[in-house]
């Protein structure tokens, strides 16, 4: 008889959809101070951004806020990012002359979000920042300002969020660590 051997994985909390609103609340107000009459654009990371933003620009009282989404699929050998990116969404409408926010689930080599901000550049904006959830910093392989930042985390793999591991656990309210048993 075989026996195959069952792997179980369960996530452990890390930050609490508590801790987290709180400090999405906090950021909402320091953009919306700095962007006081200007047009801003929310450039939204598809697709682990996508409630991150969500929450985020509900906290952002401005009423020239635009939204946009940016899908993109970096390659790599699957855990590491070689920073060579590839659109799967384009943004629907101009930025040119625009305040663009990039909105980030997570900066980790910095090199997708360093190429993005290279490409968006092209396109005219006035201005070009980023607003990051979560940074590994341990990770950095190049030097990419976070302009706004939630939380600077150690180097694990974390998924809730927004955040996925294959696909799996980006509804979890909060941010946590799988583990396997």
């Amino acid at each position: 008889m075989t026996h195959s051997h069952i792997v179980s994985e369960h996530v452990v909390m890390m930050l609490s959809a508590e801790t987290i609103l709180a400090r999405v609340s906090e950021l909402g107000v320091e953009i919306a101070k700095a962007y006081a009459g200007r047009n801003l654009v929310l450039v939204v990371v598809l697709k682990g951004s996508f409630l991150f933003a969500a929450d985020l620009c509900r906290a952002i009282e401005l009423p020239n806020l635009r939204i946009d989404f940016f899908g993109v699929r970096s390659y790599g050998d699957g855990t590491e990012s070689s920073g060579v990116v590839q659109i799967t969404q384009d943004l629907a409408a101009p930025i040119a002359g625009d305040d663009v926010l990039i909105v980030e689930d997570i900066v980790d080599t910095g090199l997708t979000v360093l190429h993005m901000m290279d490409l968006l550049r092209t396109r005219g904006p006035r201005s070009i920042a980023v607003c990051s959830l979560l940074s590994k910093p341990t990770r950095a392989r190049v030097a990419v300002n976070i302009d706004y930042l939630g939380f600077s985390i150690d180097d694990k793999f974390v998924v809730g969020y927004g955040l996925d591991v294959a696909e799996k656990y980006r509804n979890l309210p909060y941010i946590g660590i799988v583990e396997r048993d």
